[in-house]
């Protein structure tokens, strides 16, 4: 028998492609911008940056940072009663209004 592999990006064919006039290009600004303490962000995922990435089965959260880790931020979220601390880079991140 077999095993199965279950790895980081399994079943994310479709959430993770792009437009195809889009594949293969990060926005300047997207990976250069930044957040501050105490700002509420949605979780969207940049495909073509790996580096930073969160689980997909986060994607479409919305939550506040904590804090700063390098060129990183620290994102807490709550996942059902439980709040858990996310590292992600600003690239997989959009401001919430």
């Amino acid at each position: 028998m077999t095993t199965r592999m279950d790895g980081f990006r399994k079943r994310t064919r479709q959430k993770f492609s792009k437009n195809i006039s889009a594949k293969g290009k990060v926005s300047i600004r997207k990976y250069l911008q930044q957040f501050s303490v105490g700002d509420k962000v949605n979780l969207t995922v940049e495909p073509g940056y790996q580096k930073g990435m969160y689980r997909p089965k986060y994607m479409g959260k919305t939550g506040k940072v904590v804090a700063v880790k390098g060129t990183c931020y620290e994102v807490e979220i709550t996942d059902f009663s439980k709040t858990k601390k996310l590292i992600v880079h600003p690239v997989h991140l959009t401001k919430s209004k």
